[in-house]
């Protein structure tokens, strides 16, 4: 499957709108990572985008979350590497972390809500004007993007990522 066919899956399967940007930004955060760590930044930015693909379907049976994924995406041929990513994002469904993507997916899904939740509190609320420090003074902020977890996030450091990278 290429990125051209996952947008259009995602656009017949997603209706709302911020999960989809929630999507695109994971897709653009899972491919960065993949630069950084020599990693193929076109399946791991797919990884990224289709994390949530079934989350209309599952949003009442969270721990089906991610299996449905793999069930539809399997279907259009997606690599075995990015299916397991996904399954095993969502630790609700007893999936097990296992290689570098799997960890690199779980760490940055969160990721994007707090990212996203330091630009709209910056004074001219973009994107482009908040940085690793910036969202790093959040960070520990309990009550600041509450639905981020503090320790999904850090779990980057189980591939060898330092937070503040």
């Amino acid at each position: 499957m290429n990125r051209d066919e996952a947008v259009d899956l995602i656009n017949k399967n997603i209706k709302n709108r911020n999960l989809i940007k929630h999507m695109l930004a994971t897709e653009a955060i899972m491919a960065a990572l993949a630069g950084e760590l020599g990693e193929d930044r076109e399946k791991w930015g797919l990884a990224g985008l289709l994390h949530d693909i079934d989350y209309d379907m599952t949003e009442k049976d969270p721990k089906s979350h991610g299996l449905v994924s793999i069930n539809i995406l399997r279907e259009f041929g997606v690599d075995d590497e990015v299916l397991q990513a996904i399954k095993s994002h969502n630790e609700e469904n007893g999936s097990q972390r296992k290689a570098l993507m799997d960890h690199a997916l779980y760490a940055t899904d969160p990721l994007t809500g707090l990212i996203v939740a330091s630009a709209l509190i910056h004074p001219d609320k973009k994107l482009s004007s908040i940085d690793v420090k910036f969202v790093l003074n959040r960070f520990g902020e309990k009550l600041f993007a509450k639905g981020a977890n503090r320790e999904q996030i850090k779990s980057c450091t189980s591939f060898g990522f330092e937070l503040e990278r």
